[in-house]
Order: C-alpha cells, then sequence, then structure tokens
C-alpha cells in the first residue's frame, strides 16, 4: 500500500517550526491535455537534500521546472519559505538552477561566470570578490578564477556551474541530471563533494535524478516517482529496504518476487513452503499480501546434500537449481530456478573458492525474515497516472 501524501508530510511539518523550504499543493501540469505531473503535494524541509528519482517521463523534470518557474502549473500552487510563488516568473524566485549542460560563458573566465549574476544584482565590487573567491574555495576551485570557461575538464566546468548558482546564495538550489555528462569516475568524486558542499552552504537542494545510487547517496530523503506522482517517499534505507510497490521495489535496484497466498494468515509458497516478511511491512494484512520481496543480496545460498537443513528455521527455506553464474570478483551473481518454476537472482561474496557455485548445483536458499518485506497484488500503480510523455528539455 503507498504512503499518502498527509502521512509523509505530516512528519515533515512535525520536525520544523519554520515554513517548508518548498512546498507542491495539488499540483498539475498538462500538456496539451496529456498529465505530466499529476496532483502532487510535496514538502522539502529547510537545508534538506531532496532527491526526485524516476525513469524518464515521470514528471521529475516538471515538477523543477514548475519550482523554477521555467512552467506553471495547469492548477495547484507552490510556496517557497511560505510565500505563493505559483506565478512569479522565474527571476522573482529566490531559487537558482544547475542543468545538465552547465551553460557557461564561454568567453568569460571562471572568476566573471560565478560573479555574473552577482553584477547583474549591482553589488558592490569589493562584496563580488569577496563571494567569488570564498565559493571557489568551496568549489575546489581556488586559483582557477583568471582561467577561460572552455579550458576545464567536465568535472571543472560543473563545479563552475554549481558557484554560479550557490554565490547568489539562493533559498533552493535546483539541479536537474547535473552528472550526467560526467564519467562514472568523476561521478562518484562529484557526490562526494556535493554532499559535502550542500552540508557546509546549508542551502535546500532539490535533485533530479534517474540514477538509483545516485538519489541514495545524495538524498536525505528521495522520492520515486512513475506517471506524475511518487510512489514512495522516504528515507533512502527505508525505501530500499522497505518499497511502498513493486514499481519501487523493482526500480530501486534489484529484487526477487515470490509470489504467496495465505493460509489461514501464514503466507506460503506456490510449494506449500512457509515464509515470512518483517513485522509491520507497508502490506499489514495477510490477505492483502500477494508477493515478499527479498534483496538479491540478503539471500544465502548453501549446498543441498540431501539432508534437512537443520541449521535454519522452518521459514524462509527454499530448495533450488543454479542456472547462471556470473563471477565478478568480490562478487558473484547467480540465476536460480525454483521447484515452482520461478527465478531467483542472488548476489554473494567470493569469499573462498568452497562457497562458490556452478550450474546444475542443487543449493538451498536462506533468508531472514526481517529482510522481506511484504507488496500487494500487482494491479497497477496506485497513484500513478494513466499516461506517461517526454518531458520538456531545456
Amino acid at each position: 500500500m503507498s504512503t499518502t501524501n498527509a502521512e509523509v508530510n505530516s512528519s515533515v511539518e512535525g520536525s520544523t517550526q519554520s515554513p517548508a523550504a518548498v512546498r507542491l499543493e495539488n499540483v498539475t501540469k498538462e500538456f496539451k491535455g496529456i498529465v505530466a505531473v499529476d496532483n502532487l503535494t510535496l514538502e522539502l524541509a529547510q537545508g534538506e537534500f531532496f532527491a526526485l528519482l524516476g525513469p524518464s517521463g515521470c514528471g521529475k523534470t516538471t515538477t523543477l521546472r514548475m519550482v523554477g518557474g521555467f512552467e506553471q502549473p495547469s492548477s495547484g500552487k507552490i510556496f517557497l519559505g511560505g510565500q505563493d510563488i505559483t506565478w512569479s516568473p522565474p527571476y522573482r524566485r529566490d531559487v537558482n538552477t544547475v542543468f545538465q549542460s552547465y551553460a557557461l560563458f564561454p568567453h568569460l573566465s571562471v572568476y566573471d561566470n560565478v560573479a555574473f549574476g552577482l553584477r547583474r544584482k549591482g553589488k558592490d565590487k569589493v562584496d563580488i570578490k569577496r563571494l567569488v573567491e570564498e565559493h571557489l574555495e568551496i568549489l575546489g576551485l581556488g586559483g582557477f578564477g583568471p582561467r577561460p570557461a572552455t579550458q576545464l575538464s567536465g568535472g571543472q566546468q560543473q563545479r563552475v556551474a554549481l558557484a554560479r548558482a550557490l554565490v547568489n546564495q539562493p533559498r533552493v538550489l535546483l539541479l536537474d541530471e547535473p552528472m550526467g555528462a560526467l564519467d562514472a569516475k568523476i561521478r562518484k568524486t562529484m557526490q562526494v563533494e556535493l554532499k559535502r558542499i550542500q552540508r557546509e552552504v546549508g542551502i535546500t537542494f532539490l535533485y533530479v535524478t534517474h540514477d538509483q545510487d545516485e538519489a541514495m547517496a545524495l538524498g536525505d530523503r528521495i522520492a520515486v516517482m512513475h506517471g506524475g506522482r511518487y510512489e514512495d517517499l522516504g528515507a533512502p534505507q527505508r525505501v530500499y529496504d522497505e518499497p511502498a510497490t513493486q514499481f519501487v521495489a523493482e526500480f530501486l535496484g534489484a529484487c526477487n518476487l515470490l509470489p504467496v497466498t495465505s493460509d489461514h494468515g501464514q503466507l506460503r509458497l506456490p510449494d506449500g513452503a512457509a515464509i515470512g516478511a518483517r513485522p509491520g511491512s507497508m502490506v499489514n494484512s495477510p490477505e492483502l499480501i500477494a508477493q515478499v520481496g527479498v534483496r538479491p543480496e540478503k539471500m544465502l545460498l548453501q549446498r543441498d546434500t540431501g539432508q534437512s537443513a537443520t541449521s535454519t528455521d522452518a521459514m524462509n527455506v527454499v530448495r533450488a537449481t543454479i542456472t547462471t553464474t556470473i563471477y565478478l570478483g568480490a562478487t558473484s551473481e547467480y540465476e536460480l530456478t525454483t521447484p515452482w518454476g520461478g527465478h531467483l537472482h542472488i548476489l554473494a561474496q567470493n569469499i573462498s573458492d568452497a562457497d562458490r557455485h556452478g550450474p546444475g548445483d542443487q543449493v538451498i536458499v536462506t533468508w531472514e525474515r526481517d529482510h522481506g518485506f511484504a507488496l500487494p497484488a500487482a494491479v497497477g500503480p496506485q497513484r500513478v497516472a494513466s499516461t506517461e510523455i517526454e518531458e520538456p528539455t531545456q
């Protein structure tokens, strides 16, 4: 059962005395009659790093653009620090945006790129110099001021774009896939740096991404969007360990989905084996549970010697046959077939040669009850618009 807007936002309202940094109230956006964002209510706390995560066309970029004033909602209201900014133009909103393209001025130096907004505001030259140099230091670009922006690497250009946005000290910084053009190694480095910078400056960040690892690494909270609404919202660990819907479970990393039925309150697999899920899972009534999800790294393998698994509990024990093994160095990935014809995906550490298994091996799969999470029947997302569209690009 999906988390409701009221349930999520009440926890935010109860944890802060000041108005939310950003609040979207029943916001809908349509493009030629097609719903891109569907009756979205959302709050960002002051100083929070908030990640909007989802596939292409889910509405995340449209949501960010409405907060920035680049798109107007078809209905609903948007508040910034308690002030209604729904119809305010972008230049009257105390926000700055960093896009994937960075949009640096190629004919200007690093210093002049960062100082551009301050000069437009008529700031004193002494204040401009102090603020620019201070933010270049924060971004690890001390001494780069005189350099032409075109002579920087992709990671350095991203830092300049961040400095240019942060130097104006906005209430909220909007980031739309800012690491999309970077290679994997630089992305990892920039994730650490971006989190450090956000904590240091204390500004609310609204970060849009389709990268699950990036969202979990950066966000204090993440909202997983699908079809114009979010299907789950919360701390990364909770959303990963106990997702609200099947879509969230499968989008946020790999997941084994085990079909179950209720037998007088006891969950059973198709072969009749008993199975459990953590108490307090988001689907609490056994009659409503159609699947139990378990992450691949939470499942344990041992060889099936044909004897009873005396070292394991009666619950959460499955005998299976390995069909595929992929060696990845520190870990191995296994694909298994179950007695009822289902498939399991397991990720295991390579501790020793004895721990590894090959195709055709008969194994016993076990996991702790608290590592299983209950999911309702997959009859279609309960909080999803019926039509997805491609979002406008900057």
